[in-house]
Protein backbone atom coordinates (compact mmCIF):
# COMPACT_ATOMS: atom_id res chain seq x y z
CA UNK A 1 0.00 0.00 0.00
CA UNK A 2 2.65 2.70 0.77
CA UNK A 3 4.89 2.00 -2.68
CA UNK A 4 1.31 2.11 -4.26
CA UNK A 5 0.23 5.45 -2.67
CA UNK A 6 3.62 6.74 -3.49
CA UNK A 7 4.24 5.66 -6.86
CA UNK A 8 0.59 8.02 -7.85
CA UNK A 9 2.62 10.89 -5.61
CA UNK A 10 4.05 13.47 -8.44
CA UNK A 11 7.19 13.46 -6.52
CA UNK A 12 7.41 17.24 -6.31
CA UNK A 13 8.44 17.08 -2.53
CA UNK A 14 7.13 20.56 -2.13
CA UNK A 15 5.73 20.17 1.43
CA UNK A 16 2.62 21.60 0.63
CA UNK A 17 0.61 18.54 2.15
CA UNK A 18 2.06 19.33 5.26
CA UNK A 19 4.62 16.29 5.40
CA UNK A 20 8.82 16.92 4.59
CA UNK A 21 8.16 15.08 0.93
CA UNK A 22 6.39 12.50 -0.65
CA UNK A 23 7.86 9.73 0.45
CA UNK A 24 6.50 10.57 4.46
CA UNK A 25 3.27 11.67 2.77
CA UNK A 26 3.06 7.89 1.21
CA UNK A 27 4.16 6.72 5.02
CA UNK A 28 1.72 8.50 6.30
CA UNK A 29 -0.97 7.02 4.36
CA UNK A 30 0.08 4.11 5.08
CA UNK A 31 0.43 3.84 8.85
CA UNK A 32 -2.34 6.41 10.00
CA UNK A 33 -5.92 6.45 8.47
CA UNK A 34 -6.50 9.51 9.63
CA UNK A 35 -4.29 11.56 7.04
CA UNK A 36 -6.62 12.17 3.89
CA UNK A 37 -6.03 10.93 0.52
CA UNK A 38 -6.29 14.69 -0.75
CA UNK A 39 -3.23 16.80 0.46
CA UNK A 40 -1.63 16.75 -2.55
CA UNK A 41 -1.76 20.11 -4.64
CA UNK A 42 0.39 19.17 -7.37
CA UNK A 43 -1.46 16.09 -7.39
CA UNK A 44 -4.94 17.73 -7.45
CA UNK A 45 -8.43 15.28 -8.14
CA UNK A 46 -6.60 12.92 -10.03
CA UNK A 47 -3.86 11.78 -7.38
CA UNK A 48 -6.16 12.14 -4.70
CA UNK A 49 -8.78 9.85 -6.46
CA UNK A 50 -5.97 7.33 -7.37
CA UNK A 51 -4.83 7.08 -3.26
CA UNK A 52 -8.32 6.82 -2.49
CA UNK A 53 -8.62 4.19 -4.43
CA UNK A 54 -5.60 2.16 -2.86
CA UNK A 55 -6.88 2.90 0.67
CA UNK A 56 -10.33 2.31 -0.27
CA UNK A 57 -11.36 5.42 1.22
CA UNK A 58 -13.34 8.91 0.09
CA UNK A 59 -11.62 11.16 -1.87
CA UNK A 60 -12.80 14.35 -0.27
CA UNK A 61 -13.13 17.48 -1.91
CA UNK A 62 -9.86 18.91 -3.37
CA UNK A 63 -10.08 22.52 -3.49
CA UNK A 64 -7.84 24.34 -6.50
CA UNK A 65 -5.04 26.79 -5.31
CA UNK A 66 -2.40 29.07 -7.12
CA UNK A 67 0.40 31.33 -6.18
CA UNK A 68 0.05 35.31 -5.94
CA UNK A 69 2.24 37.86 -6.42
CA UNK A 70 2.09 40.89 -3.63
CA UNK A 71 3.81 43.54 -5.90
CA UNK A 72 3.02 45.19 -9.17
CA UNK A 73 6.26 46.92 -8.64
CA UNK A 74 7.14 46.83 -12.88
CA UNK A 75 9.69 48.72 -14.16
CA UNK A 76 7.26 51.08 -15.09
CA UNK A 77 6.43 51.79 -11.51
CA UNK A 78 9.40 51.50 -9.68
CA UNK A 79 12.86 52.72 -10.16
CA UNK A 80 16.28 50.73 -8.61
CA UNK A 81 18.34 52.72 -5.99
CA UNK A 82 21.80 51.47 -7.50
CA UNK A 83 23.08 49.47 -10.79
CA UNK A 84 23.58 46.01 -8.29
CA UNK A 85 26.63 43.85 -9.87
CA UNK A 86 26.20 41.42 -7.59
CA UNK A 87 25.23 37.81 -7.54
CA UNK A 88 22.05 37.21 -9.70
CA UNK A 89 20.09 35.91 -7.22
CA UNK A 90 17.00 37.89 -4.58
CA UNK A 91 18.54 35.89 -1.73
CA UNK A 92 22.23 37.35 -2.57
CA UNK A 93 20.72 40.79 -3.63
CA UNK A 94 18.49 40.98 -0.56
CA UNK A 95 21.17 40.37 1.70
CA UNK A 96 22.78 43.72 0.38
CA UNK A 97 21.22 46.48 2.39
CA UNK A 98 18.21 44.73 1.66
CA UNK A 99 17.79 44.94 -1.83
CA UNK A 100 18.41 47.38 -4.77
CA UNK A 101 15.21 48.90 -5.50
CA UNK A 102 13.24 51.91 -4.13
CA UNK A 103 10.92 49.56 -2.68
CA UNK A 104 12.13 47.57 0.36
CA UNK A 105 8.73 45.24 0.30
CA UNK A 106 8.89 45.09 -3.61
CA UNK A 107 9.91 42.30 -6.16
CA UNK A 108 13.63 41.18 -6.24
CA UNK A 109 13.01 40.86 -9.85
CA UNK A 110 16.18 37.96 -10.23
CA UNK A 111 13.64 35.20 -10.51
CA UNK A 112 14.40 32.88 -7.60
CA UNK A 113 10.68 31.87 -7.68
CA UNK A 114 11.52 30.97 -11.37
CA UNK A 115 14.62 28.58 -10.48
CA UNK A 116 12.53 26.65 -7.44
CA UNK A 117 9.08 25.97 -9.67
CA UNK A 118 9.40 22.60 -11.58
CA UNK A 119 6.07 23.46 -13.23
CA UNK A 120 7.46 26.69 -15.31
CA UNK A 121 4.26 28.53 -13.79
CA UNK A 122 5.99 31.98 -12.74
CA UNK A 123 8.35 34.17 -14.64
CA UNK A 124 9.90 37.56 -14.10
CA UNK A 125 8.66 39.90 -16.62
CA UNK A 126 9.57 43.79 -16.51
CA UNK A 127 10.89 43.44 -12.92
CA UNK A 128 8.54 41.92 -11.73
CA UNK A 129 7.13 37.84 -11.02
CA UNK A 130 4.12 37.03 -12.38
CA UNK A 131 2.13 33.77 -12.27
CA UNK A 132 0.78 31.42 -14.94
CA UNK A 133 -2.48 29.71 -13.55
CA UNK A 134 -2.59 27.79 -16.32
CA UNK A 135 0.74 25.82 -15.16
CA UNK A 136 0.57 26.63 -11.46
CA UNK A 137 -0.53 24.06 -8.79
CA UNK A 138 0.15 25.44 -5.47
CA UNK A 139 2.64 23.69 -4.33
CA UNK A 140 4.24 26.48 -2.08
CA UNK A 141 7.66 25.57 -3.61
CA UNK A 142 8.04 29.67 -4.65
CA UNK A 143 6.72 31.10 -1.31
CA UNK A 144 9.76 29.23 0.34
CA UNK A 145 12.36 30.75 -2.47
CA UNK A 146 10.62 34.23 -2.29
CA UNK A 147 13.29 36.18 0.61
CA UNK A 148 10.93 39.48 0.32
CA UNK A 149 7.77 36.78 1.34
CA UNK A 150 5.83 38.42 -1.31
CA UNK A 151 4.20 35.48 -2.46
CA UNK A 152 1.31 33.56 -1.04
CA UNK A 153 -1.07 30.66 -2.18
CA UNK A 154 -4.95 30.80 -1.95
CA UNK A 155 -7.69 29.45 -3.06
CA UNK A 156 -8.42 29.29 -7.04
CA UNK A 157 -12.00 30.61 -6.43
CA UNK A 158 -10.47 34.14 -5.14
CA UNK A 159 -9.85 36.93 -8.47
CA UNK A 160 -8.86 39.46 -6.56
CA UNK A 161 -6.08 40.17 -4.34
CA UNK A 162 -3.77 43.33 -3.22
CA UNK A 163 -0.73 43.66 -5.53
CA UNK A 164 1.34 45.20 -2.74
CA UNK A 165 3.31 44.38 0.43
CA UNK A 166 4.35 47.88 1.34
CA UNK A 167 3.72 48.78 4.60
CA UNK A 168 5.11 52.16 4.59
CA UNK A 169 3.03 55.76 5.07
CA UNK A 170 0.65 56.05 2.14
CA UNK A 171 2.95 58.82 1.00
CA UNK A 172 6.31 57.22 1.28
CA UNK A 173 4.84 54.15 -0.20
CA UNK A 174 3.43 56.62 -3.33
CA UNK A 175 6.98 57.66 -3.79
CA UNK A 176 8.94 54.60 -3.82
CA UNK A 177 5.67 52.81 -6.10
CA UNK A 178 3.29 54.57 -8.74
CA UNK A 179 1.27 51.65 -7.77
CA UNK A 180 1.67 51.22 -4.07
CA UNK A 181 -1.27 50.20 -1.57
CA UNK A 182 -1.61 53.83 0.77
CA UNK A 183 -3.22 52.54 3.31
CA UNK A 184 -6.52 55.03 2.37
CA UNK A 185 -9.13 53.29 3.27
CA UNK A 186 -11.51 53.39 0.48
CA UNK A 187 -11.34 49.45 -0.41
CA UNK A 188 -12.82 48.96 2.92
CA UNK A 189 -15.92 51.29 2.36
CA UNK A 190 -16.46 50.19 -0.98
CA UNK A 191 -16.40 46.09 0.18
CA UNK A 192 -20.08 44.82 1.45
CA UNK A 193 -18.75 41.41 2.36
CA UNK A 194 -16.62 42.50 5.37
CA UNK A 195 -13.88 41.58 3.11
CA UNK A 196 -10.87 43.66 3.61
CA UNK A 197 -9.08 45.54 6.48
CA UNK A 198 -6.48 47.93 6.64
CA UNK A 199 -3.05 46.59 8.75
CA UNK A 200 0.36 48.74 9.11
CA UNK A 201 -0.96 51.07 6.59
CA UNK A 202 -1.49 47.95 4.02
CA UNK A 203 -4.66 46.92 2.37
CA UNK A 204 -5.51 42.60 3.34
CA UNK A 205 -8.25 40.69 1.16
CA UNK A 206 -9.73 37.64 3.39
CA UNK A 207 -9.88 35.30 0.15
CA UNK A 208 -12.59 33.24 2.22
CA UNK A 209 -15.24 35.59 2.09
CA UNK A 210 -14.24 37.73 -0.81
CA UNK A 211 -17.24 37.49 -3.76
CA UNK A 212 -15.14 38.66 -6.77
CA UNK A 213 -17.37 41.76 -6.90
CA UNK A 214 -14.51 44.22 -8.03
CA UNK A 215 -16.35 47.05 -5.86
CA UNK A 216 -12.62 47.37 -4.24
CA UNK A 217 -10.64 47.56 -7.60
CA UNK A 218 -13.16 50.13 -8.92
CA UNK A 219 -12.25 52.54 -5.56
CA UNK A 220 -8.38 51.84 -5.49
CA UNK A 221 -6.46 55.32 -5.88
CA UNK A 222 -3.38 53.89 -7.05
CA UNK A 223 -4.41 50.11 -8.64
CA UNK A 224 -2.88 48.38 -6.24
CA UNK A 225 -5.68 45.96 -6.14
CA UNK A 226 -5.22 43.22 -8.68
CA UNK A 227 -8.02 41.74 -10.54
CA UNK A 228 -7.37 38.35 -12.45
CA UNK A 229 -9.91 37.57 -15.20
CA UNK A 230 -12.90 35.35 -14.65
CA UNK A 231 -12.04 31.57 -15.82
CA UNK A 232 -13.71 30.41 -19.00
CA UNK A 233 -16.32 27.86 -19.77
CA UNK A 234 -14.38 25.05 -22.00
CA UNK A 235 -15.29 25.03 -25.02
CA UNK A 236 -17.68 21.76 -25.89
CA UNK A 237 -15.49 19.53 -27.62
CA UNK A 238 -16.55 17.72 -31.06
CA UNK A 239 -16.20 14.16 -31.83
CA UNK A 240 -14.51 13.34 -35.08
CA UNK A 241 -14.13 10.10 -36.55
CA UNK A 242 -10.73 9.38 -38.17
CA UNK A 243 -11.23 7.76 -41.18
CA UNK A 244 -9.85 4.06 -41.86
CA UNK A 245 -7.22 4.25 -44.51
CA UNK A 246 -8.58 2.46 -47.55
CA UNK A 247 -7.53 -1.36 -48.68
CA UNK A 248 -5.75 -1.86 -51.50
CA UNK A 249 -7.57 -3.57 -54.33
CA UNK A 250 -5.91 -6.80 -54.10
CA UNK A 251 -6.21 -6.65 -50.54
CA UNK A 252 -10.03 -6.62 -50.86
CA UNK A 253 -10.50 -9.73 -53.18
CA UNK A 254 -8.24 -11.85 -50.73
CA UNK A 255 -10.53 -10.75 -47.73
CA UNK A 256 -13.37 -11.36 -50.05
Amino acid sequence: MLFRSREVLPGANCGACGFAGCDDYAAALGSDSDVAPNLCPPGGTSVAAQIAEILGVDAGSTEAKYAEVLCKGSCEHTKPLMEYQGIKTCKAVKNFFGGHGSCRYGCLGFGDCVTACPYDAIHVVDGVAIVDRNNCVGCGLCVKACPNDIIQIAPGKNLIYVGCSNQDKGGVARKTCGVACIGCMKCVKACRFDSIKVENNLAYINPETCRNCTMCVKECPTGAIMQLPRPKKPAAKTQTVKPQPSQPENQQVANA
